[in-house]
């Protein structure tokens, strides 16, 4: 008898379960938007505590404001190309690695929150700021801090997996 267990599929491996997730993440995100446009005044910050406010504005590019002078359409064409590149890599991916699963998870959910805004007011409403005296962060939103949360649990996933003796 051995200690080894086989590699038993992680949760987000299933399509289930991370259908489940990102409809739940998305919802959530959506749900946190529209509070935050009906409570919040436009470009005016609402401080929380030091360093933090809350500030909506809207966005016209993707992730932290990046590409704003884009057209939208390329934004949104961009993005589905995004998801599918996502689900490709999902799908591809060895079930039992955790952090990628919950990483392409992230990604989509915040990937589709966004491009939700983007098709329901042709903009994505951000309202996280993070600043100094002398400097401020991008604002953001949620959806933005799942493709960043993601990001990095993939690359964390790639750090962690043993490396294979063939490579």
């Amino acid at each position: 008898m051995t200690d080894q267990t086989p590699d038993r599929p992680t949760l987000f491996s299933r399509p289930l379960p991370i259908v489940i997730f990102v409809v739940l993440a998305v919802v959530l995100d959506q749900i946190i938007k529209i509070v935050v446009d009906h409570t919040l005044p436009l470009q005016e910050a609402v401080h929380v505590i030091p360093m933090l406010a809350l500030y909506r504005t809207y966005n016209l590019g993707v992730a932290f404001s990046m590409l704003s002078g884009m057209d939208g359409w390329f934004i949104v064409g961009m993005r589905l190309i995004i998801v599918a590149f996502v689900i490709w890599l999902w799908h591809r991916t060895g079930k039992q690695r955790t952090f990628a699963h919950l990483g392409y998870a992230l990604i989509i959910s915040g990937a589709l929150g966004n491009l939700i805004d983007r098709f329901l007011y042709g903009h994505v409403i951000d309202y996280v700021l993070f600043y100094t005296e002398t400097w401020s962060f991008a604002v953001f939103n949620l959806a933005d801090s799942f493709i960043t949360i993601g990001a990095a649990c993939v690359i964390l996933d790639e750090l962690i997996q043993p490396k294979s003796a063939n490579t």
